[in-house]
């Protein structure tokens, strides 16, 4: 969606509505884009009834309200202890509809592995809790190999390599400089103009030239770094003083790699070495530390890891045909390990495939007949609105999708009767797709965090109301040159 250039106004809002839910909850983009679509298709044929749009939002409002507030009573399952079950079942659901899908057991367990290293404690309102941050886990794409020779690296991993061949290629209780700084030759500035009368100043206004960018390296080799990454270049020259002390240098990485290699190691990157008394230091403080450094040879090129960072990171190293295969997989990655974080974090799951919507569909219609104003149509309408998930995941998966959610309705009409007192596992029905038939998802592993399935109701409505609330639409045409027709 991000690719599409999109001209009309409420297309906008759905596409930024996907965006958001990826912000949010990572996953559930596709879900929570077909909703909202489906509550203006039908909030617009309420209007076209005679209805008015404010009956028609206030309704959606109650919808939502009463929607949640079942999810929370009935359709939540706490897991209290979270077995890695349960976490790479969740994994696997959200890489289904994905390209990784026939990988998922191998892809869901290199997630969860993942998720669960970076694991952080951070305090709350006083009291400790786990945190869980993405951005400490680094997807590294190479080419070449088949996608299940991708693996996990306790550490990071860079996308560089040495700058020189004489340098070492690992070196052990790593002290890492990561610097945004030019390491080349000192030029005079632009500008600036010197009148030499004697020919033998140029020589020395040369050498002056490499001793500063000398001074500078060897500040940082005496600090102790032996490991020197820069987001800038660095010359010949520079190089040389490098391989001398038997350090490690590379040039040009990504700014965003260095940052997060900062958090991971306990560095930080330095822009300048100027201190307050305007010479050139270099703190030791800004060091980063880290077992090993190690570059190794992946598919075409070489990389550079760093291993047992305290910081705690990992990186994900995805091997695949080409950059379109290895996008496609960093997406679906990507998703599944929001999926595992928000898993982790809110210690809740539903059951998936369905079956949160179809309940919902049923209580809602129900509790529609509840009500005695004119919200009653809207509400209706909201439910019918759910049914839309299960109907597409059965046509994706090219069965009979009238019969499936009649089945479906059946099963999710008797749980919430007096039958589901006796029977509690009722509820959790959801479509088992492979099979073309409905079963219990809760057993059978099909799962999902509950705050992606309570976020994307939330941004659906909302969207869908914010779209219904516009009454007319004025497009300003732009004015047409004169002379051209």
């Amino acid at each position: 969606l991000k690719e599409l250039d999109v001209e009309p106004p409420a297309a906008k809002v759905l596409v930024e509505l996907a965006d958001l839910q990826d912000q949010e909850v990572g996953d559930g983009t596709t879900s929570v884009v077909i909703i909202a679509s489906e509550l203006l298709k039908r909030g617009n044929e309420l209007v076209k009834q005679g209805i008015h749009p404010t009956t028609i939002i206030s309704g959606f409002r109650m919808a939502l309200k009463a929607a949640v507030a079942h999810i929370k009573k009935e359709l939540l399952v706490p897991v209290d202890a979270l077995g890695d079950t349960n976490l790479i079942n969740s994994a696997k659901t959200s890489m289904s509809s994905k390209i990784l899908g026939p990988e998922s057991t191998f892809f869901s367990r290199m997630a969860v592995d993942a998720v669960q290293s970076v694991k952080m404690f951070a305090d709350v309102n006083g009291k400790k809790t786990a945190k869980y941050p993405i951005s400490a886990i680094h997807i590294l794409k190479a080419h070449g190999k088949s996608s299940m020779e991708s693996h996990i690296v306790n550490g990071f991993a860079l996308n560089v390599t040495r700058a020189a061949q004489g340098m070492p290629t690992t070196v052990a209780n790593a002290k890492i400089a990561l610097l945004d700084i030019n390491l080349q030759r000192h030029r005079m500035q632009m500008g600036v103009q010197v009148v030499i009368k004697d020919p033998e100043e140029i020589e020395k206004i040369r050498q002056r030239e490499m001793d500063i960018t000398k001074e500078r390296i060897m500040k940082i080799i005496n600090a102790g770094a032996n490991v020197i990454l820069t987001t800038k270049g660095i010359d010949d020259l520079c190089l040389k003083y490098f391989v001398e002390a038997g350090a490690i240098a590379a040039r040009r990485c990504n700014k965003e790699d260095l940052k997060r290699l900062a958090k991971a190691t306990g560095g930080k990157l330095v822009v300048t070495m100027a201190d307050m008394e305007g010479n050139e230091t270099f703190d030791p403080s800004c060091l980063g530390t880290a077992e090993t450094v190690k570059e190794e040879r992946v598919g075409d090129g070489e990389l550079l890891y760093v291993r047992g960072c305290k910081g705690g990171a990992s990186t994900i190293v995805l091997r695949g045909a080409n950059e379109y295969m290895l996008d496609e997989m960093d997406r679906a990655l990507h998703d599944s390990l929001c999926v595992v974080k928000r898993m982790l974090e809110s210690n809740t799951l539903v059951a998936g495939g369905g079956a949160v919507e179809t309940s919902l569909s049923v209580f809602l219609e129900n509790y529609a007949t509840s009500i005695e104003s004119r919200e009653q149509l809207a509400i209706h309408e909201f439910a019918q609105a759910l049914q839309i998930i299960p109907k597409t995941l059965a046509v994706n998966a090219a069965k009979d999708a009238t019969e499936l959610i009649a089945k479906l309705r059946s099963f999710h009409a008797r749980a919430q009767g007096e039958e589901g007192k006796s029977d509690g596992t009722l509820k959790y029905t959801g479509l088992d797709l492979i099979n073309g038939v409905t079963k219990d998802n809760l057993n059978a592993g099909v799962v999902e965090p509950a705050i992606s399935k309570i976020k994307s109701l939330r941004f659906a409505t909302e969207a869908a109301i914010t779209i219904l609330r516009i009454d007319d639409r004025i497009t300003l045409t732009p004015e047409q040159e004169p002379g051209r027709q």
